[in-house]
C-alpha cells in the first residue's frame, strides 16, 4: 500500500511539473507573439534621432532611413512606416494595416524610436506632422478615396497632445470662421496640419462646398479661421513667418498643383522654382530650403523662389530634418 501511494504521489508530481512547464512555454510564446509586431516595426538598437540629418522613408525597404550629410550615404535601420515625421522629443509613424476596411496605426515613438503609444484610426495613411517640441502630433488619413485630385474623397485628421494625453479624434467639429462668419456644413474636411513653436497655433487645409482654404487655428480656444482660398497642405517655416503650400493652378488631372510660399505678414505669395506638379505636404529643411516628394524621390528647392530644384534622395518620401536634441 505504501509503495502504491508513493508511486501515485510521484505520478502526480511529474504531471504537475509537465503542466507547469507547458503553461510557462505557452506564456512565453504568447508574449513573443505580442511583442513580434513591435519588434518588426521598430528601429534597430543603433538607429535613433540623436544624430542630426535628413530622416525619410526609404522606398526600397519601407523603413525610415537617415542621411547625415547631403552628399553622404543613406543609413537604414529605422521603423517600418508608410508616412513619417519627427521633431523635438518624438516621431510619428503611420502604418497601413492589412484587411478591409482600411485602417491605420499611428505609432508615437520616442527619440530612440521606441513605441510609446499607438492609436488605430480608419483610413489610408496620408499626412503626418510633429511640432518642433515634439509634444503635439497630427495625422491625416483618407477615409474615402485616395487622392485630393477628385471630389470623391474624405479625410480624417487627428491631433494628439502628449502633454496631457488628450486625443482629438477628428477636427471636423472645431468651430470654423469663414468669410467673417461661423461656418456650418456637413462636407467640412481638414487635412495637412502644421504647428507653430508655441504648441498652440496651427495651420491646416479645410475643404467645404468645393473650395479649399488655408486656416489658422488656436488649440487653447479651440477655433479656426480661414485666411485665404486655394492653399493646401501648409508647412510653417521655422521662424513662423511663412507658409509653404501647394496651390491648384490647373484643372488638368495629371498636373494640377505648384509649390508656393506665403508671407503671413503681407499675405503675398510667390511660386517656387519647381516646375512640376507636387502632390505633397512640403517640409522646411532649414529657414531657406523646402523639401518635398516628387515622382518617388525627395527634392529640395530654395524658399525664395530662386534657383533650381535639387535631387536629395532617390527612392524616398516623408522628409524631415532633425537638428539634434530638443530645445
Amino acid at each position: 500500500m505504501n509503495l502504491r501511494h508513493a508511486r501515485l504521489r510521484l505520478a502526480l508530481v511529474i504531471t504537475a511539473v509537465l503542466l507547469l512547464g507547458a503553461g510557462s512555454l505557452g506564456y512565453v510564446l504568447h508574449a513573443r507573439d505580442r511583442e513580434r509586431p513591435a519588434r518588426e516595426a521598430g528601429a534597430s538598437a543603433s538607429f535613433d534621432l540623436a544624430e542630426p540629418g535628413l530622416y525619410f522613408r526609404d522606398a526600397a525597404t519601407g523603413r525610415v532611413a537617415r542621411r547625415a550629410a547631403s552628399d553622404g550615404p543613406s543609413e537604414p535601420g529605422g521603423p517600418s512606416c508608410d508616412r513619417f515625421h519627427a521633431a523635438g522629443e518624438h516621431a510619428l509613424c503611420l502604418r497601413k494595416l492589412p484587411g478591409v476596411p482600411a485602417r491605420t496605426d499611428a505609432l508615437v515613438l520616442d527619440r530612440r524610436l521606441r513605441e510609446i503609444r499607438r492609436v488605430t484610426v480608419p483610413g489610408i495613411p496620408n499626412r503626418a506632422r510633429v511640432s518642433a517640441s515634439g509634444q503635439l502630433l497630427s495625422w491625416t488619413t483618407f477615409t474615402t478615396g485616395d487622392s485630393y485630385n477628385t471630389s470623391a474623397f474624405s479625410t480624417r485628421t487627428s491631433i494628439l497632445d502628449l502633454r496631457t494625453g488628450y486625443l482629438v479624434k477628428s477636427m471636423e467639429q472645431i468651430p470654423l470662421t469663414l468669410d467673417g462668419a461661423r461656418h456650418h456644413d456637413s462636407d467640412v474636411n481638414y487635412w495637412g496640419v502644421s504647428f507653430a513653436d508655441d504648441d498652440n497655433r496651427f495651420y491646416a487645409t479645410v475643404s467645404t462646398r468645393g473650395r479649399t482654404h488655408l486656416v489658422e487655428g488656436d488649440l487653447r480656444n479651440w477655433s479656426a479661421r480661414a485666411l485665404r482660398e486655394n492653399a493646401e497642405c501648409p508647412s510653417l517655416s521655422p521662424d513662423g513667418t511663412r507658409v509653404a503650400f501647394k496651390k491648384k493652378v490647373s484643372d488638368e488631372a495629371r498636373a494640377p498643383w505648384r509649390l508656393y510660399v506665403l508671407d503671413l505678414a503681407t499675405m503675398r505669395e510667390h511660386p517656387l522654382a519647381e516646375p512640376h506638379s507636387v502632390d505633397d505636404q512640403p517640409a522646411w529643411l532649414d529657414a531657406a530650403t523646402v523639401g518635398y516628394g516628387l515622382d518617388g524621390d525627395i527634392r529640395s528647392v530654395s524658399a525664395d523662389g530662386t534657383g533650381t530644384p535639387r535631387l536629395l534622395v532617390r527612392g524616398g518620401s516623408s522628409p524631415a530634418y532633425v537638428s539634434g536634441p530638443p530645445r
